[in-house]
Formats: C-alpha cells, structure tokens, sequence
C-alpha cells in the first residue's frame, strides 16, 4: 500500500468531512435496512424518510436564538445527546406530511410569532396568555432525555423547558381537575399535511395526562434544545415532553390547555384504539400489535439496544401505575 508523506497530499486528495459522514450514514444504513428486510415482520426498522437522512438530504436547518439564563436541571440524563442534525431532521409531525424529512422541509411555512395560549376547564384563572407571559415567571433548565418513539426508533435530546407542573400549578387547578388536555395549532394554510383528504388522523391534535403524570417533575414544557429556541420541525415554540412514554403523547406546538374531570382522548386513540392507548408508557414486555417493542435503533447507530422499561425512567415513575393491569398503560388498551 503507498502511504503518502503530508508534503504529498494534494488538497483534492483530502475528503471532506461532510462526503465522510455520509458514507458512513449509508454504510450504516446498508447493514441496517438489510437486517430491516430481514425483521421486516417484527417493526418498521427504516421507515420513510430513513434513506433521505442516509444521504443526507434533510435541508440544513437555521439555528435558534441562543435561551437567555438557561441552567443545568438536576434531573437531565448523564447521556451524549444526538447530533443538532439528527435531531432536527428526522421527526414524525404529521401537520407537514408523513415523511420524516417532511417536517424539516416544509415546517419553516409556520409563524409562531405571536403565539398565544388558551387556559380554561377546571382552574380557578382561565385566560388567553401570551406565551411571553405564559413562559416569563420561569427558570429554564436543560434537560438530556431519552426519547422514544413507538416506531421502535430512539433519540437522545437536550431539551430546554419549564417543569410542566410549575406551570400548571399557576392556573390553580380545582378538586375537579383529573386530567389535562393539550390541543395542538389547526392552521392548514402552513401546516400542510392538514390540508391533506382524506385527513390523516382527527385534526386538531390532542393529547391527555392524568394529574400526577403532568404534575410529575420529569414533565416538561419545552421551548428550545441544544440552548437555543425550538425549530418548528420540533414543535416550536411550545411542546411537551414526558420521557417515559411513547413520543407521540410528547404533543408539540400547542395552543390550548384545559383541566378536565373526565379522561379525555387523545388523537391516535380515535384513529387507531386497538393500537394506541391513553398511556402509552415505554413497556420492552408489551408489543405493539404490529411490531416488538422489546428492542430499538437509536437514530445514528448500527445496532438495537434492548428498551427499558419506562424508557430508563422506572425508578421515578413506576409508582404512578402501581395495581394498573401493565398492559393497561402501554400503547394499546386491554
């Protein structure tokens, strides 16, 4: 083999970084589709959008507005976060299409400013906010979570956001307040994929928690990752995050919130009921009726790790849905 002396390396033998990574991408994603096709009955292993990510075709995404006063949260997870690209071009926001590039395409089409809230249900201060004053009182901490979709595909993400029960706390939810409902923005002249017929799942989004879920330091109102504002792909300018159950129950660009006696249903629920419940906590023992959920692919690496219970987060969290029927509180109701 001829080794070059460093004097002899002209500049166009040099490859560039961005040519490397992306051969390493498809000589990742070779191995990775091929056991795909091989385990195609067990989950969606690529998925649409995978080859675009593989190539590296996903739009380079502007950067956020670096988050003023923003503090390292007790509770962030000793993890090495996915890469800024990663994580902001390979997402499931069925408001811009199915694909999972769509979002990163066509997201920018959304304004968020102004944005503003509406709080209402069982609570003592009702009222539309500003997300300015919604979001003013608090100190925003940093937080590396785990995040997994029951696509059976992982992140890791440096989430910036407000203990969501801090929030709540506010509004002075009554006795009478069990649940809590979110309602994502209905805008179909920037969200594309609402304009789609027929629809794709029930608009607007909805999605629920019990109390002490919302309530529950680990919940998480997030407005930025990596420290700066969140990009619209991601939800901007308001989504939620609860680390231990499937990411759709993580609803993003939200627009109302209502305290609720009764449990409500959230959007998957009435679209698919056999397949996605109100809980959806992480549960490796409890398949999706379509696929195992007992390992999965962090987006960027080659291999399947087995999943967690919980997502990694048991130890906090498990005592919540203690006597539950396990299969109760996964993705699909018994």
């Amino acid at each position: 083999m001829l080794i070059k002396k460093p004097t002899d390396i002209r500049p166009s033998d040099i490859t560039p970084r961005s040519v490397f990574e992306q051969r390493r991408r498809l000589i990742k994603g070779a191995g990775v589709i091929a056991g795909g096709l091989a385990a195609s009955s067990l989950a969606p292993v690529a998925g649409a959008g995978y080859l675009d990510w593989l190539l590296g075709r996903s739009p380079s995404q502007p950067r956020g507005a670096a988050l003023p006063n923003v503090i390292q949260g007790a509770l962030s997870d000793p993890l090495t976060p996915n890469r800024f690209e990663d994580i902001t071009g390979y997402n499931n926001f069925y408001e811009f299409g199915t694909d999972k590039s769509d979002p990163a395409r066509h997201a920018h089409q959304l304004t968020t400013q102004p944005w503003h809230l509406t709080v209402g249900g069982a609570c003592r201060k009702p009222g539309r906010y500003d997300l300015e004053d919604f979001l003013k009182p608090h100190q925003l901490e940093e937080r590396i979570y785990r995040f997994r979709c029951v696509e059976a595909w992982s992140m890791v993400v440096p989430w910036v956001g407000i203990p969501l029960g801090a929030l709540l706390k506010r509004f002075e939810p009554t006795a009478n307040a069990k649940y809590v409902q979110f309602k994502t923005l209905y805008r179909p002249s920037e969200m594309r994929g609402q304009r789609r017929r027929p629809p794709i799942i029930p608009w607007p989004y909805l999605e629920g928690l019990r109390m002490d879920e919302a309530q529950h330091p680990l919940t998480l109102m997030v407005v930025g990752l990596y420290g700066e504002t969140l990009p619209n792909q991601n939800g901007a300018p308001l989504r939620l995050i609860v680390p231990w159950k499937y990411g759709f129950k993580s609803i993003k660009s939200i627009v109302s919130i209502e305290f609720l006696e009764t449990q409500p249903i959230n959007s998957w629920q009435q679209q698919a009921p056999r397949e996605y419940g109100f809980y959806a906590n992480v549960n490796p023992a409890v398949d999706h009726p379509r696929w195992s959920q007992a390992r999965e692919r962090r987006l960027g690496e080659w291999t399947k790790t087995p999943t967690l219970p919980f997502n990694g987060y048991a130890e906090q969290v498990a005592h919540l849905y203690a006597g539950m029927d396990p299969h109760h509180h996964q993705t699909h109701p018994t």
